[in-house]
């Protein structure tokens, strides 16, 4: 994914699946299946639900994305 044509967003995570996978609910009810990169993963791994992120999503394909920050 090139950083170009990437949509960034903010969502909610709502639930937390193995491998790194998570389900995020955008602010306009929208659900993404979002992954933590491998760079990120050991400082995110006590992502947990009700947390709010920051993530980006390719143009192409808006059911998927990448978690890149975790708001506080």
């Amino acid at each position: 994914m090139l950083s170009e044509d990437a949509i960034r967003g903010e969502g909610t995570i709502r639930e937390v699946l193995p491998n790194g996978l998570f389900r995020v609910e955008l602010p306009n009810g929208h659900r993404v299946l979002a992954h933590v990169p491998g760079r990120l993963r050991l400082e995110y791994s006590g992502l947990l639900p009700g947390e709010k992120v920051v993530m980006k999503m390719s143009a192409y394909d808006l059911s998927r994305g990448c978690i890149t920050n975790r708001q506080k």
